[in-house]
């Protein structure tokens, strides 16, 4: 049976009287060996992968080779007890045994559809919060609803805005994509509505705009946020109505065009501050999608990496260049991620790309960051402090890095070696030292985002579940 999706099993499962043949038999097919398994995703695409917690010697390095070799297939965890499992600390999510056969198959199906859905609109990734993107792609793409793509700069919102367009009934009309944010403000009226002759100096023939170009299309206002209260009345009225005035023109021009605009600010906090209309906010938002940074699904970064370095048929990546990678925060999401293999394309075409050359980009992008140590909206008292305690909260990642690569390389001790290891006092010290350290950081951290854990997350550069973790274990409460 040819299937996408393999369920690696063992003598036990299949001999015993769990029941376990019967729920999963009609679900996927059955692998008894890894070694099988690691032929199979080898050698073709994979959608799920299930693997029961009571399957011998299953260890984050085997996920590890697993993910390597198809990289865009989820791993689930089937259990028998939610009580105390760190499952989602290697794998993509957990199946419980005990939910019965039937919510077991809705629970799969729900998986491979959004699999499906990812395919198609050429998503790349595992992450939950890319999945439930692409369903709301499925769910709006067919109306003709205004949309708002929110995210950071790379993120990918025009992807988003192209695969609305493709999946709408308006594919067949144009898709028509400006960043308002690198236009000059009078050059972007025309641009957008059109002009007509003598409208301006050097204007020797009309012009049509966008709006007109995109007719029966989708236009898609990138940067959205960077335009002026003036080019955000016009705006309106063309969302409200379809109709606007070219540039010297006295005749309204109507336009069916579907409006995506996008942007990477706050724009609740601009309109705070009066820099964008309240009305136009909520007029272009009908429907927000919020595309996470990179650093906010690191299980993309795997299937990124593997992606573009086919394209650049990059030979692969060693084990330690994968660390430091999947560590990385990609400040620069995946546009940066993108630019990465692709360089490496270009200088290593032949060869796989070493730690080495990882450390030589990495340390590239700190040098270029602390070229630029500007904070905006502080006094410089303020300023200062604000670069000395990121500068802080760097060096703190630096150590951690450099310290989980160390640990990564050292001999494996057996578990006689670990028991009637002679105690280290120097050794003790330092760990406790480094344990105060790290429990300061998490509640400086903690206080200067007003105890939102999500933002303390992400200054402190780890995962809202290792926070979570470092909460309770220091009992900051």
């Amino acid at each position: 049976m040819i299937t996408n999706v393999l369920i690696l099993v063992n003598g036990d499962l299949l001999t015993g009287s769990s029941g376990f043949e019967k729920v999963f038999r009609p679900i996927g097919e059955f692998i008894e060996e890894v070694s099988h398994l690691y032929t199979i995703i080898k050698e073709r695409a994979v959608d799920l992968i299930l693997i029961p917690e009571i399957y011998p010697k299953i260890n984050k390095g085997i996920i590890r080779r697993m993910r390597v070799k198809n990289p865009q297939a989820d791993i689930w965890q089937v259990v028998w007890s939610d009580a105390g499992n760190d499952a989602y600390e290697i794998y993509d999510g957990i199946i419980n045994f005990n939910d019965g056969a039937e919510q077991i198959a809705k629970k799969v199906q729900r998986i491979l559809h959004q699999k499906a859905l990812m395919k198609k609109f050429r998503i790349v990734g595992r992450s939950e919060k890319m999945k439930v993107v692409a369903e709301t792609i499925d769910r709006i793409a067919p109306t003709d609803i205004s949309v708002l793509i929110v995210g950071p700069s790379g993120s990918g919102k025009e992807l988003v805005a192209r695969a609305l367009h493709d999946n709408s009934s308006r594919a067949s009309g144009r898709f028509v994509a400006i960043n308002c944010g690198a236009i000059a403000e009078g050059i972007l009226e025309s641009e957008l509505f059109g002009h007509e002759k003598g409208a301006f100096t050097g204007s020797v023939a009309s012009r049509v705009g966008m709006f007109v170009r995109a007719v029966d299309g989708t236009i898609f206002l990138d940067e959205i946020g960077e335009t002026r209260p003036e080019m955000q009345v016009k705006l309106l009225r063309v969302l409200e109505d379809g109709y606007f005035y070219p540039v010297g023109g006295d005749k309204p021009v109507h336009s069916n065009a579907r409006v995506i605009a996008a942007t990477n600010r706050d724009l609740a906090e601009a309109i705070r501050d009066g820099e964008f209309r309240e009305d136009l906010y909520f007029r272009l938002g009908v429907v927000k999608v919020v595309l996470p940074a990179l650093y906010d699904r690191r299980q993309d970064i795997l299937p990124l990496l593997c992606h573009f370095g086919a394209l650049e048929k990059i030979k692969g990546f060693s084990d330690s260049a994968l660390d430091l990678l999947l560590r990385y925060d990609w400040p620069g999401n995946v546009r940066e991620l993108r630019n990465f293999v692709a360089r490496m394309g270009a200088l290593h075409p032949d060869d796989e790309i070493s730690a080495d050359d990882v450390e030589r980009f990495i340390s590239e992008q700190s040098l270029e960051t602390k070229h630029l140590p500007v904070v905006t909206g502080h006094t410089h008292e303020e300023a200062g402090h604000e670069l000395i305690y990121h500068a802080l909260l760097q060096l703190g990642n630096e150590v951690k890095m450099l310290r989980d690569l160390i640990t990564s390389n050292l001999p494996k001790q057996t578990e006689f070696e670990a028991v009637h290891e002679a105690p280290n006092d120097e050794a003790a010290y330092s760990e406790k030292t480094m344990k105060d350290v790290e429990k300061v950081m998490i509640e400086t951290a903690l206080r200067e985002s007003d105890g939102n854990r999500k933002i303390a997350a992400r200054r402190l550069g780890i995962g809202e579940r290792t926070l979570y973790r470092k909460i309770k274990e220091y009992n900051l409460n």
